[in-house]
């Protein structure tokens, strides 16, 4: 992983268009090609990013627009992210080796796994893609495809809560810029899903599904059963 603070104007040219004027900021580009774009605010979400498969081209800059560099970031698309420099603080490449990926909680790594056996919990015609669908900030714990066709993201939670519902909100960004994948739907699920969390996923236009675990594991409940 290779680490620039630097001094930049950041633009993005495809689809839409986006522009960060100059100021400092930190520059990350990942092993798996991925670009991102970080300020000291904003918790934990890039102010601009490319997603992989991706290419960063180093260009001379023009000398009459005193900048220190000149990176071009393109993907298979044809979007760019132009990232003009200015003046660089600190450049450090990082060795992390592999990464064991995020354990999950055992009931909420169940339920992942359950679902994906029984994808048509999710709605008629249902199939599955992938499990732990890969993006640039981590992996999407389905990638289905509806009885359209449609690509369908599906994040899963043993309490639904408004971080999960961001979280999936960052994924289906992600998503939605790749061509092969676009539109993409999302499917927020979880055993609980407090209502500020089904507001917020309803106004974002994300489906919102309470699981049944029990169901799902092929058991009946047996809270009211006298015997």
């Amino acid at each position: 992983m290779r680490l620039v603070i630097a001094r930049c104007q950041v633009d993005y040219v495809g689809r839409l268009t986006a522009h960060l004027p100059m100021a400092r900021r930190l520059l990350m580009i990942k092993a798996d090609g991925s670009v991102l774009v970080h300020s000291d605010g904003g918790s934990y979400k890039p102010l601009n990013w490319m997603s992989p498969p991706c290419w960063l081209e180093e260009r001379e800059p023009d000398p009459a627009a005193e900048l220190k560099a000149l990176w071009v970031v393109r993907n298979k698309a044809g979007e760019e992210l132009r990232i003009s420099v200015a003046e660089i603080e600190h450049d450090s490449s990082h060795e992390l080796g592999v990464d064991p990926g995020l354990v999950k909680d055992g009931v909420e790594a169940h339920l992942q796994e359950l679902l994906a056996e029984h994808v048509q919990t999710l709605g008629a015609g249902f199939s599955l893609i992938r499990r732990e669908y890969m993006t640039a900030i981590g992996p999407v714990d389905l990638l289905c495809r509806d009885a359209g066709g449609r690509t369908v993201a599906v994040e899963i939670k043993r309490r639904g809560e408004i971080d999960g519902v961001e979280q999936l909100t960052r994924y289906l960004e992600l998503l939605n810029r790749d061509p092969l994948l676009t539109p993409v739907a999302g499917v927020f699920a979880a055993q609980q899903i407090k209502p500020q969390a089904r507001t917020l996923a309803e106004d974002r236009g994300i489906r919102c599904l309470t699981l049944d675990y029990n169901a799902l594991r092929g058991t009946e409940s047996d809270e009211f059963r006298l015997f």
